[in-house]
């Protein structure tokens, strides 16, 4: 290790989201059972290089005597649990939906800082599908210890940028359209260019609500991309990026062009 240990004690994460019953590796007491888990509301978690992402995991519970909480929830990367804990359970709260079920919230953190000490060879490797567990108690001293109660993903921070050039030319004139996408390394906590991906240009009308593709763009071996488009109307363009199993999708922001 480079620096923490292996998984922390109170570690949690969370990204995509999975429903599940009892869990893989499911042992313990009594009737209580984890029914359903929801990490970040569904969504994926994307981290970048600085700021701390802060998120939620809801698991539903249930037991007949009622729910006392939870006792452990941990984390790690789905295709190894080495070098995958930098993140962090830092609270959980219980609603009672009923005499019998609660949805108990933890609350999971994870600053980017933190990461190259978790891992003895490359930490990207842990971005993409990681797994959630958990121990729940009921107020009847049942207990539950359930493995893999949900699959999410924790994804590396995209950035994209587009400029064209002109931004002002005749009808059917043929403008540049340049741009970078780049995505976070968490060996040395900066944006790095992504080559060898697939982006879309799209372009949006002036006074429409939404951008169409236009075409697709490779990126080249530092994540630059370039294209030549006709211009036969005002409007916004931008590039697209789709995302993968541990970058996320990306946006760039639009770039006005107008015609004189």
């Amino acid at each position: 290790m480079r620096g923490r240990t292996a998984w922390a004690t109170a570690g949690g994460a969370a990204a995509l989201v999975l429903v599940t019953a009892t869990g893989v590796h499911a042992e313990g007491r009594g009737d209580i059972r984890v029914v359903r888990t929801i990490v970040n509301g569904g969504g994926n978690v994307i981290v970048g290089t600085a700021k701390t992402i802060t998120y939620p995991v809801d698991i539903t519970v249930k037991d007949n005597s009622g729910v006392k909480g939870l006792s452990h929830v941990s984390t790690y990367n789905a295709g190894s649990a080495v070098g995958s804990g930098f993140v962090d359970w830092t609270g959980t709260s219980c609603k009672k939906k009923s005499a019998s079920t609660s949805v108990c919230t933890a609350t999971m953190s994870i600053t980017p800082a933190w990461i190259p000490d978790y891992s003895d060879s490359d930490s990207n490797k842990t971005a993409g599908v990681w797994e959630i567990s958990a121990t729940v108690q009921a107020n009847d001293g049942d207990y539950w210890i359930s493995d893999r109660i949900a699959l999410y993903k924790i994804k590396r921070a995209a950035q994209l940028t587009t400029v064209i050039a002109p931004e002002k030319v005749a009808r059917n004139a043929t403008v540049t359209v340049t741009g970078k996408l780049a995505r976070a390394n968490w060996e040395d906590l900066k944006y790095h260019g992504y080559p060898g991906q697939q982006v879309r240009l799209q372009f949006k009308k002036k006074g429409a609500a939404h951008y169409s593709t236009v075409k697709t763009v490779t990126t080249g071996n530092i994540g630059q991309l370039a294209t030549k488009v006709t211009i036969t109307s005002a409007g916004s363009w931008r590039w697209y990026f789709p995302g993968t199993t541990t970058t996320s999708l990306k946006a760039s922001a639009g770039d006005t062009l107008n015609l004189t």
